[in-house]
């Protein structure tokens, strides 16, 4: 695909890419202000070593304000080098060689990755339109359940941009307690939902902290996304191992990015309903457009994704991939990439303006390539 889009480029052919959810929102301005004070400071250039008091009382005092959550900030949060960094190791401290981890499929690549880097062997959990894509607990094996260490799991979710109800997250955690294992519940889209509903924490439903942690983000909320500012927040003895080990593989989060992330979570929290709009706006007009021309797909109800079923008369996420860069200069990502049950789909990020999002709804168009699906 990268050469399709190298060639294009060359002949001066447009390419939009709507493969990667790299957000294009700014900071609010008291944000980058914050960073820029800190950053000119020559104290704040030292190894950090930890976490700053005031970053995980800040973080606690965010949890309990949006969440409900209380924290402990002493042993309860962790930061991370965004969350990316925290899902590839927090298996190393977890899981033994041999260990059984349960994966989402499809799922974000990463919570399959970050297992296996740990010598775990997966079993997958169907996230099935059937269900809403939302995991049936029921259907994992009594024998796997009994030998899994650790579950990742994560609503609304990255590629498919399901929500779970509230029944799910009850149920998960019985099941956590049932077979004594360790949930992690990646959060990083909480802010982006659409259509006035509502999201709020895993670590809000009662005992979830006996059973795991939760992961948050700020960089699709705060548009922090290239600063790699996250955090490992519940259960304290999982907290525990994973700043363990993170001491012995990183100096901590830059003094400057603390800094930025205290202004992002305790300030003017204005910018995030800003960020949602927006998304919701680009997700209106992407979806509308491409089903106005003949490309069927539900909106989602969360996420910066849009999760669609290929058109009829291709077989592979792939190739429709592949001819939808070559024909229409359109880059998604093909739902294979996610695990098996992607295949068929693929996912579209919302990471253009709305004026870019019309232009590749009219090089789909163009392009003919939905016309075979139309007859």
């Amino acid at each position: 695909m990268s050469d399709i889009k190298s060639g294009r480029l060359q002949r001066g052919e447009r390419v939009i890419d709507l493969s990667i959810g790299t957000p294009n929102i700014p900071p609010a301005p008291h944000v980058i202000e914050a960073l820029c004070t800190a950053a000119a400071e020559e104290k704040n250039y030292i190894y950090a070593l930890s976490d700053q008091s005031e970053l995980l009382e800040a973080v606690s005092s965010w949890y309990k304000k949006r969440y409900n959550v209380e924290l402990d900030p002493k042993t309860e949060i962790c930061s991370l080098l965004g969350s990316q960094e925290g899902l590839a190791h927090i298996s190393l401290s977890i899981v033994d060689e041999g260990d059984i981890v349960l994966v989402p499929d499809p799922c974000y690549p990463v919570f399959a990755d970050g297992p296996l880097l740990a010598g775990a062997k997966l079993h997958y959990m169907p996230q099935n339109k059937e269900n809403g894509y939302v995991i049936n607990l029921q259907d994992i094996p009594e024998h796997v359940a009994r030998q899994a260490k650790l579950m990742l799991v994560s609503y609304p979710n990255n590629p498919t941009t399901a929500m779970a109800p509230d029944s799910f997250y009850a149920d998960l955690i019985a099941f956590a307690k049932k077979y004594d294992i360790i949930v992690l519940h990646d959060n990083a889209y909480s802010e982006l939902v659409f259509d006035g509903q509502d999201c709020g924490s895993f670590l809000a439903f009662p005992g979830a902290k006996e059973v795991g942690v939760e992961f948050n983000s700020l960089s699709k909320t705060y548009g922090l996304a290239g600063a790699r500012i996250g955090f490992c927040m519940g259960n304290a003895e999982v907290v525990s191992r994973l700043r363990i080990l993170k001491s012995n593989m990183d100096y901590g989060m830059f003094l400057p990015l603390q800094h930025a992330a205290i202004a992002a979570i305790t300030g003017d929290q204005s910018g995030v309903e800003t960020t949602r709009k927006a998304y919701e706006r680009r997700r209106d007009v992407l979806c509308e457009g491409l089903n106005a021309i003949g490309w069927s797909m539900e909106k989602p109800s969360a996420t910066m994704f849009v999760w669609a079923a290929i058109p009829g008369h291709y077989e592979k996420s792939e190739d429709f991939a592949m001819d939808l860069v070559a024909k229409a200069g359109v880059i998604v990502t093909p739902g294979s990439a996610f695990g098996p049950s992607g295949e068929g789909y693929v996912r579209m990020a919302l990471v253009q303006d709305t004026e870019i999002l019309k232009q590749a709804v009219d090089a789909v168009h163009d392009s003919g390539i939905l016309i075979r699906s139309m007859e």
